[in-house]
């Protein structure tokens, strides 16, 4: 089905305004977009979760505070387009206090897409390293060139192994895992790392990651690569605040990996030196390069030695020894 997309162009101030017009005449279904300004606020206000913000994401559309309207390409869609039209000329007249901008009416025509399934079409298979071939579990691998399968479904999480930092982590820990090793995976996402680390020959693992979907994603990925409960523990917690999470994990891990961003992992190298065993490492990324001194340093103030820094992009990944 073809759609039209209603876009009426207003400020920060007059969404609101913009939503109640359309509400009183039937219309409640709008997608709101935030101007460039507005998310460079949130972006500043949540500043301590990121790193790095795709310049792309500052500006949907051409940047201006905009509220969106999907109406079908029929005669009821162009009925639901006069409507859009008339309240914003009445809303136009009315004195009601608030800056509310052109209120610009713009209509496209585009065509329906399957957005949940669409990533699917750029996700192929990919090797890593000397040994690891990662597979999204709908594709076909003709020759897997005597690598290590490793079969995802990411979800509606992060982890599909086509990112530089989960990249950099693959090859630290192909060149680190040894038959029977303890793995334990802090941020999980889909399962990734801690997955490729049983495949390639460790005993077991346990992920962690604040987000509850990634659960369910994690162990259904696990199983799809043949793995069960009986090697691989998912929690799920906030293991920077959460004292009791923290004591589940236990201790002496040889490898503990870390993939999320350079403040989390500053924070977590006051829990980390006592989950490694003597001689253990930390595997950690996520790191753009413009903080990986300020990251080796909070890792060795934390007593750990920094082995080996990898480097993808704008990407690094740190490897340390306790």
């Amino acid at each position: 089905m073809d759609w039209l997309r209603i876009s009426v162009f207003t400020t920060a101030q007059g969404m609101d305004l913009v939503c109640a017009a359309l509400s009183a005449v039937g219309i409640d279904q709008v997608e709101l977009l935030e101007g460039a300004e507005q998310i460079g606020e949130f972006l500043q206000e949540v500043s301590e979760q990121w790193d790095f913000a795709d310049p792309r994401a500052l500006q949907q559309g051409d940047g201006r505070p905009c509220v969106r309207i999907y109406a079908p390409d029929s005669a009821d869609g162009e009925q639901t387009l006069q409507k859009v039209r008339s309240r914003m000329a009445w809303l136009q007249g009315q004195d009601v206090g608030v800056d509310l901008g052109e209120l610009m009416v713009e209509v496209q025509k585009v065509h329906e897409e399957d957005w949940a399934n669409n990533w699917k079409k750029y996700y192929k298979p990919l090797l890593i390293g000397e040994r690891l071939l990662i597979k999204p579990e709908w594709e076909r691998v003709a020759d897997d060139e005597g690598r290590i399968v490793l079969e995802m479904n990411p979800g509606m999480v992060f982890g599909t192994g086509t990112h530089q930092t989960t990249q950099l982590c693959l090859m630290a820990l192909e060149k680190r895992v040894k038959p029977g090793m303890q793995v334990l995976d802090l941020g999980c996402g889909s399962g990734i790392l801690s997955i490729a680390a049983l495949l390639l020959g460790a005993g077991h693992a346990t992920a962690v990651d604040i987000d509850p979907i990634a659960e369910d994603i994690a162990y259904e990925n696990a199983a799809m690569n043949g793995i069960g409960k009986d090697r691989y523990t998912v929690k799920i917690g906030n293991i920077l605040q959460d004292k009791a999470l923290i004591q589940e994990v236990g201790k002496g891990y040889p490898i503990v990996v870390a993939n999320i961003i350079a403040d989390v992992i500053i924070g977590l190298t006051h829990i980390v030196p006592d989950k490694l065993a003597p001689g253990g490492c930390l595997i950690a990324s996520g790191i753009i390069k413009d903080r990986a001194v300020e990251v080796c340093e909070a890792i060795r103030a934390a007593g750990l030695t920094v082995k080996e820094q990898l480097v993808k992009d704008e990407w690094v990944a740190i490897v340390a020894e306790k």
